[in-house]
């Protein structure tokens, strides 16, 4: 008789504050979680930028949960990792854009494009989620 065993991760998520400290608690926290992971530092710090992006563009650009928070969640894909956040939605939906070199602002989602195998949202009359999925 064979017996064989998949394992399964569940998803580890987190309700953070909306506003911008969430970005270096969501930032450590995924680091700490990787690293513990055995992941390469390359896939660790590619990681922690989208996951910056991320929760920075929720905070910046949308409204809170209707709690005050966000969620922010990673699960281990087999390729890599699954990151999402969830805000209660804005008034327009995450895009990349070429913004010029002179500009502050407005390249978030162009450089979670970049570091991501792909990005995509789901949106609800309540919620809004971004998700990015990272290779190893």
């Amino acid at each position: 008789m064979t017996v064989t065993s998949s394992r399964v991760d569940a998803p580890i998520t987190m309700r953070l504050p909306f506003s911008a400290s969430a970005v270096s608690v969501a930032r450590q926290r995924l680091k700490t979680w990787m690293t513990d992971q055995g992941e390469p530092q390359e896939a660790v710090e590619d990681a922690r930028v989208v996951i910056s992006e991320l929760v920075a563009n929720s905070v910046r650009h949308a409204r809170p949960l209707s709690d005050g928070s966000i969620l922010v969640s990673w699960v281990p894909d087999r390729d890599g990792v699954h990151l999402s956040v969830t805000d209660g939605g804005g008034q327009t939906r995450p895009h990349s854009v070429q913004a010029p070199a002179s500009a502050l602002a407005g390249r978030g989602m162009a450089i979670v494009d970049v570091l991501s195998r792909r990005w995509w949202t789901e949106q609800t009359s309540s919620r809004s989620t971004v998700h990015a999925l990272l290779e190893d």
